[in-house]
């Protein structure tokens, strides 16, 4: 009887040492702005890996290259997606979480739509569909041009990854979406 109740203790006792991870886990992957995201289209575990990476969900970051907000959006991106919203840009909103998350989706949407390989959008995300788009043309990257089979970059490399290990994370955490 003795050892059933120390082997029930012990199977408490882990139980809840994983419901504390899970909890902590899920405090360094939040999901902010859900209804911004769930609106998107976009796979919301893709939305907070892409968020996590660049801003840290920091809503005032600002980057070296300009890039501003949740999903670090550059002036001239988020005009860009604003006239294809067919919505006035209002450059000094870039910094408020829900306009930002609005048009990061509708960005990130845009560049899945023009890549088929989710890898490849992520890396128009970051270093931009022009970059990308003569990757994809250069065989020495791509054989297929819609698949890359390496990037040049190592900023853009490492970002990919990135988005890609905290999507896993995301999906592990909350459900395949």
């Amino acid at each position: 009887m003795k050892s059933l109740l120390r082997i029930g203790l012990i199977v408490l006792a882990a139980a809840a040492v994983c419901a504390i991870c899970v909890v902590a886990m899920r405090a360094a992957y939040p999901r902010p702005y859900s209804e911004e995201v769930k609106k998107s289209g976009v796979s919301p575990s893709l939305v907070y890996a892409v968020m996590k990476a660049e801003s840290g969900f920091r809503e005032d970051a600002v980057s070296r290259a300009g890039a501003v907000g949740l999903m670090q959006l550059k002036p001239a991106t988020a005009e860009f997606i604003c006239s294809r919203q067919g919505i006035a840009f209002e450059a000094d909103r870039l910094s408020e979480g829900s306009y930002n998350v609005f048009l990061g989706c509708a960005y990130l949407n845009y560049l899945l739509a023009r890549f088929s390989v989710t890898e490849t959008a992520l890396a128009a995300y970051n270093a931009g569909e022009g970059n990308v788009r003569r990757w994809l043309s250069d065989e020495a990257y791509s054989a297929d041009g819609k698949t890359l089979s390496a990037i040049p970059f190592s900023e853009t490399r490492a970002y990919v990854k990135k988005v890609l290990k905290f999507q896993k994370f995301y999906q592990i955490l909350y459900g395949k979406t």
